[in-house]
């Protein structure tokens, strides 16, 4: 007669043995994995997108930290309407916008691809 030596979740030792090896690994690439994507948003808080509107006329520069570093404004539109030049730089930095979210993703795709979590929407499989 064999006996099994249980433990206080009620498992054989070996298979909590194994399953505790198991966690052990899962958590040290889970670690390992939030070190690069920290990496990663350090560097996108140093990527610049332009954003433009008014065919250049109006340019936004923006960090993919929605930070806005710079707004430039072509001469011939200081004389135009207000409305017309403010309707431009709203164009301009939500297309700077567009552009930092096409950038972010690009950036994170690499880092999410190999997690696969039910459930969850985030592009590049995060």
């Amino acid at each position: 007669m064999q006996q099994l030596c249980l433990s206080q979740s009620g498992l054989p030792k070996q298979k909590r043995l194994e399953n505790e090896g198991t966690a052990g690994k899962h958590y040290e690439a889970g670690a390992s994995h939030a070190g690069e994507l920290q990496q990663a948003q350090e560097e996108l808080a140093q990527i610049e997108v332009t954003g433009t509107s008014g065919g250049g006329l109006v340019e936004v520069v923006m960090t993919c930290r929605h930070d806005v570093r710079r707004i430039k404004i072509d001469d011939s539109l200081v004389s135009d309407d207000k409305e017309v030049l403010e309707d431009l730089i709203a164009a301009a930095v939500n297309d700077a916008v567009r552009r930092v979210e096409q950038a972010s993703q690009e950036k994170m795709s690499g880092l999410t691809s190999g997690l696969n979590i039910p459930g969850l929407n985030i592009p590049g499989g995060l």
